[in-house]
């Protein structure tokens, strides 16, 4: 790097003196286009239920979700992703559940768009939330078996899309889903519906808090570290990628998002596509919990997230969307 001149002639304090100048000089900013809001939804009847390991994160009922939408939009969230908390009696080992079309998602897809279109929705395909076990797949002697879980994978898709839904965000870490999903769509008229692909999803320790939120927490038998990326790995984060860039994805995620941010950066500066990143619940966890005990200021959350855009992200899931687009608007 050249030299640019150097002290007491340089003093590169002097940008920094001032609020306008600052902001003059600034090389990253945050607005809440680059916010996806994720909501988790429950049977039942005006509920809006805590959720203990996530304060301030609530899960709904489907009544509660046009008032949640419309806060949404007023707040110029461009997107919100839907998580369900499936009743245990609604799970088996296969997962079924995720087929079927009056399950929380879909019931809350036709909701949502018969009154809404001016905002995206984004729908996790992966079995997890509907399996006895807790795994995104179909187990085959304790491993999950690929081929036969990218097929309903494909059907999970399918019905999501035709329910309404904008994205469709497959975060099972499968080999070739990508692509079948994709030619899937497509075959069945689904041109304009996009694939978020969760290309780099690692085998973390920080996704305690949402397995709570979506009731897989203590059904999970074992672990996850035979699909999920090894987070000693980097280069491995190209080769998924560059697949499924290959295979039609619109976008790809980052998961988890702080640990993460060399990875961020890395995809960011080889592909030109665009990236999004999780913070996921054990991070967003973290730092409430730092604010809630007065360890933290509240300007973390806003640190935090510029983290993010720093690295090269173009979007952020983040369970402090609503709170942070009140403070941005």
């Amino acid at each position: 790097m050249k030299s640019l001149g150097s002290y007491p002639k340089v003093r590169l304090r002097r940008n920094r003196k001032t609020e306008w100048s600052r902001r003059l000089v600034s090389e990253n900013n945050l607005s809440t286009n680059d916010l996806i809001w994720p909501i988790f939804i429950r049977e039942g009847k005006r509920i809006r239920e805590p959720i203990d390991s996530m304060p301030g994160v609530y899960r709904y009922s489907l009544d509660q979700i046009e008032k949640l939408v419309e806060r949404a939009i007023n707040k110029k969230i461009p997107m919100i992703a839907l998580f369900p908390y499936t009743p245990l009696s609604k799970k088996n080992i296969n997962g079924t559940e995720a087929l079927n079309k009056n399950n929380l998602v879909c019931k809350a897809l036709r909701i949502i768009k018969k009154k809404f279109n001016q905002i995206g929705i984004m729908c996790d395909v992966a079995l997890d939330p509907y399996t006895s076990h807790g795994h995104d797949g179909i187990l085959k002697n304790n491993y999950v078996d690929n081929d036969k879980t990218v097929r309903i994978l494909i059907k999970q898709s399918l019905l999501q899309a035709k329910m309404g839904c904008d994205v469709i965000a497959p975060s099972d870490m499968m080999d070739g889903r990508i692509g079948l999903i994709r030619k899937a769509l497509d075959k069945n008229g689904f041109q304009s519906v996009q694939i978020l692909s969760y290309a780099v999803k690692y085998a973390s320790n920080f996704y305690g808090p949402f397995r709570d939120a979506v009731g897989s927490k203590k059904s999970l038998k074992g672990d996850k570290k035979n699909y999920q990326m090894d987070f000693t790995n980097s280069k491995e984060s190209l080769r998924e990628v560059a697949m499924d860039i290959s295979e039609g994805a619109d976008f790809v995620m980052v998961k988890p998002g702080m640990p993460y941010l060399d990875i961020i950066k890395i995809i960011k500066d080889n592909f030109k596509i665009p990236v999004f990143a999780y913070q996921v619940s054990g991070e967003y966890s973290l730092i409430k919990k730092g604010i809630n005990d007065k360890i933290l200021d509240k300007d973390a959350i806003y640190e935090s997230l510029i983290s993010f855009k720093r690295a090269g992200a173009n979007a952020i899931v983040t369970y402090f969307a609503d709170e942070i687009a009140g403070r941005l608007k």
